[in-house]
């Protein structure tokens, strides 16, 4: 960002009061288009890629790190990058090798395996990658959409390199089924997965992320509030005490950071209070799950957590909670206990045995609890997603 564009931002806000300027910069599911901190990750996987400068198709290579070191916002990056230095534009349009110069075609894309729930809809995100017309969502079969990727990269100067982002979650698209997918080009493709472990039995070559350190954390979170936030709506001390909270996870210091924006934007406070950050940091389940996989869910899915989230679901057993987010919605009682076993079985929320006093006759039951940051996701999800009665929800 511009030096000037950060000053009239933030006079901008002041005037108004505000103590978010620029929410998406807060988002924990934003990616800077170069991350804080991580350079020399960024050059290990230049040197992976480094036959795409000598128009040649790179090996496989894995990226792989815990939770919360930015694997996903690294490749995405890179990605971009690489098209906008070779093409001029984005990842619709194919790169040359030589600039000015007609040459081989290397596309860089990115699949978020947890966006993947088919064949078809895994064909479709391919071919949005490499190509610059409208991919259908609808009115072609798979087959279809397979004899357009191969016929787009079939030539021997085409190829494309894709990301399989999360591809080691419950229920998403691993590498093995997108290997099987891409048979039929597999001489035009190089998979990179993109995740907290390399595949089963991967024999290519690994670059690890490793974990933030505390100081480079807080280089993340001061990033991130300084084109985010208001000028003097968070103190340096509480930008390092936050990340020495988040031991190395970016994702849980930014969901917090986020939490505490939203807090303190509803108390129509002009600055983000210790008592904003605490309640924020609590709200951020230890263990958890990236605030991410929540988001990846269809409409449907979203709307029985943001219910769920509303509810004070302690120690109340799966059949009533599921009774009481059908009540609120168009959804039977059956079908919203479907759906809560499984996002528990997708990790999204944990089950968790009531205590034995709450017992009755029988087989113990269980309540649920969410794994995921849920004033994040409320924020986040609110601003595609209708509320019961049919109205937008407010966003931060």
């Amino acid at each position: 960002m511009e030096l000037a564009e950060r000053i009239a931002r933030r006079r901008s806000a002041r005037q108004g009061g505000r103590v978010i300027v620029d929410r998406d910069h807060l988002s924990p599911v934003f990616h800077r288009p170069e991350p804080v901190g991580r350079g020399p990750v960024l050059e290990q996987l230049l040197d992976a890629l480094e036959p795409v400068f000598d128009s040649e198709l790179p090996p496989p290579v894995a990226v792989v790190g815990p939770q919360g070191s930015g694997t996903s916002a690294i490749v995405t990056a890179l990605f971009d990058a690489l098209n906008d230095q070779f093409s001029g534009s984005t990842r619709s349009i194919g790169t040359t090798t030589r600039a000015g110069a007609a040459g081989p075609i290397t596309w860089f894309g990115t699949v978020d395996g947890r966006r993947i729930e088919s064949p078809f809809s895994f064909y479709r995100a391919v071919l949005s990658l490499i190509s610059s017309e409208p991919v259908p969502e609808s009115g072609i079969g798979t087959d279809e959409l397979r004899t357009r990727l191969r016929d787009r990269l079939d030539r021997p100067d085409r190829r494309v390199i894709v990301a399989i982002d999360h591809h080691d979650e419950p229920e998403t698209l691993d590498v093995g089924r997108a290997r099987d997918l891409l048979a039929p080009v597999d001489a035009h493709v190089t998979i990179v997965p993109v995740g907290q472990h390399e595949p089963d039995d991967w024999e290519g070559e690994t670059v690890t992320v490793p974990a933030y350190r505390d100081h480079e954390l807080v280089d993340v979170i001061t990033d991130r509030a300084s084109t985010g936030l208001a000028a003097g709506a968070l103190d340096h001390g509480a930008v390092r005490e936050l990340a020495g909270w988040a031991d190395g996870n970016a994702h849980d210091a930014l969901a917090a950071l986020f939490g505490a924006a939203v807090l303190a934007s509803e108390a129509d406070a002009d600055r983000i209070e210790h008592s904003h950050l605490e309640t924020a940091r609590a709200d951020v389940p230890e263990a958890g799950v990236h605030v991410g996989r929540a988001l990846a869910l269809s409409e449907t899915r979203q709307q029985v957590l943001l219910t769920l989230t509303d509810l004070d679901a302690t120690d109340r057993p799966i059949r009533e909670i599921a009774t009481a987010i059908a009540d609120r919605s168009s959804l039977t009682a059956g079908t919203v206990k479907r759906f809560l076993y499984e996002l528990s079985d997708r990790g999204v929320i944990e089950r968790v045995p009531l205590s034995t006093s709450n017992r009755g006759s029988g087989r113990q039951p269980s309540t649920v609890r969410p794994l995921f940051p849920t004033i994040a996701f409320r924020s986040l999800a609110a601003t595609a997603i209708p509320s019961a009665d049919g109205t937008d929800s407010d966003s931060a």
